[in-house]
């Protein structure tokens, strides 16, 4: 209830806002950011909305409700009473791209004159990479820049030049504290508990460093396919798809230092230096695979090079993390879908247990966060067998973020992410130094990228991931599988 207090005391300061979402009609803001805008509208937790939808579809104000009530009976992750759904239903507006900017800017006034004196536009960019501009040229047409954020979606840019024309043309139209580039990741309450983890425990933060740390693993396999975004992925990659834009910013979290205030504009600076002291990623430590029956897809060339599957290591030439190997993991129709961030520390310089006590059989000792919706943490260690003689045994103290007081609280990733976009705080968002930066050190692959590897759907991708991460061992699939909660409770 704490956290619920806090966000309804944010959003009595808050003005209301015109949300103008392009892209109304596609996948994610059906999967994603209708469900999330229902939940805030319905919620004390944001101010008064009205939503301006708009796309290429020749829709209306009802068949867009319509769309949206399919959508949420869909994928909301709870069923509205006809009471909310008419109050949210009455909040959502159409207007069709081909209407032009003065339709647009006229269904916005209207929305602005509901809400009243004060309200803030909030344009939401649910559209590929190539629309993405065009959008920006219609709200500049539509003279919807002034009292406004933009947000815009993943991946932002294809390489460096495309990033840095991209952040140019988009500066003619709106100041960079104007900009929010998403990563619904950051938006997850686990990920943000790499923060409270690493700096609010003496635990933790005397060993987060190269001298205790032998490697890190940042593991998000994924079971689904490309399914109908073949042609968008043809362009894309899972480099550029998941690895830019959401590994290596989960990547920062792990790395960086302490900020001086848990403020955005430290965080961020913390997260570039991060940025900055990474190397070039070197193609020779990259594996790139493709999903057998992928050049078949509609949309997909015959010879298509484009990688569904990536595993790569980097390093960061810092103080702190000199020499310790990071190991990051993506792709498609692979064995499990995870989100999985382990630290694996450095084993005993000298063991004093006899030969056959276990010691060393199962690894060293882990630091495991799912980042998953459940959001678990593990801590794995050795400890001895029950019983005569010393043999050690591998144990483990799990914790679910489900358990805790005010789990209840929690918001989903886009929920948290839209309050902050309307607040203004930056702190989840990236920069354009920032992907300019991550661009910056993965041209080189992206210039000289190495072949794709063939590998069957429900593997774990090609054979040469365990070269690529040899002498260490990929931590997925766990040998030892998470306890559910009645087990842990029980044990």
């Amino acid at each position: 209830m704490q956290a619920e207090r806090q966000y309804q005391r944010v959003a009595q300061k808050t003005a209301p806002h015109v949300v103008v979402l392009f892209g109304a009609a596609g996948d994610l803001a059906k999967r994603k950011l209708v469900p999330a805008w229902a939940n805030l509208a319905l919620s004390s937790l944001a101010p008064s909305i009205e939503i301006v939808g708009t796309s290429l579809e020749e829709l209306d104000d009802e068949s867009f409700r319509a769309e949206a009530k399919k959508a949420l009976d869909e994928f909301d992750r709870r069923t509205l009473t006809d009471e909310e759904w008419q109050t949210f239903s009455a909040k959502l507006h159409y207007v069709p791209s081909k209407a032009g900017p003065e339709a647009l800017a006229a269904a916005v006034q209207q929305a602005e004159e509901r809400l009243g004196a004060g309200a803030q536009r909030l344009h939401y960019l649910s559209v590929p990479p190539k629309a993405a501009l065009a959008a920006v040229e219609m709200l500049d047409k539509a003279n919807l820049v002034d009292h406004s954020r933009i947000i815009m979606e993943k991946p932002f840019g294809t390489d460096l030049a495309s990033a840095v024309d991209l952040n140019n043309k988009l500066h003619e139209t709106f100041k960079e504290d104007q900009i929010f580039r998403i990563d619904h990741f950051l938006g997850k309450e686990p990920a943000q508990n790499i923060l409270a983890i690493r700096f609010a425990n003496g635990l933790f933060e005397p060993i987060w460093n190269r001298n205790f740390i032998e490697h890190v693993q940042i593991d998000v396999p994924e079971t689904l396919g490309i399914e109908t975004r073949a042609a968008f992925y043809e362009s894309t990659g899972a480099y550029r798809d998941m690895v830019v834009t959401h590994l290596f910013q989960v990547l920062a979290f792990v790395a960086m230092e302490a900020p001086t205030a848990l403020e955005p504009r430290a965080i961020s600076e913390e997260k570039n230096k991060v940025f900055r002291s990474m190397l070039p990623v070197d193609p020779q430590n990259v594996v790139r695979g493709q999903v057998h029956g992928y050049r078949d897809m509609p949309g997909v060339a015959p010879e298509s090079d484009t990688e569904t599957f990536v595993a790569l290591k980097c390093e960061i030439d810092n103080w702190r993390w000199a020499g310790v190997p990071f190991y990051l993991r993506t792709g498609k129709k692979l064995a499990e879908g995870q989100r999985i961030i382990s630290i694996a520390f450095k084993e005993p310089p000298q063991s004093m247990f006899p030969p056959g006590s276990g010691l060393g059989t199962k690894g060293p000792d882990h630091l495991t966060f799912d980042l998953a919706d459940a959001a678990k943490m593990s801590l794995s260690f050795y400890g001895k067998r029950p019983g005569p003689g010393m043999r050690l045994d591998k144990i483990s103290m799990q914790f679910e973020m489900q358990e805790a007081e005010g789990a209840r609280d929690m918001l989903e990733a886009y929920e948290r992410l839209i309050l902050d976009a309307m607040r203004g705080d930056h702190t989840l968002f990236t920069t354009a130094e920032g992907i300019e930066r991550l661009w910056e050190v993965s041209q080189g692959l992206l210039d000289d990228p190495p072949p794709v590897r063939p590998y069957s759907a429900g593997s774990w991708g090609p054979n040469a991931i365990h070269q690529l991460i040899a002498p260490y061992a990929w931590r997925l699939p766990f040998e030892r599988g998470w306890r559910g909660s009645a087990e842990a409770a029980g044990s």
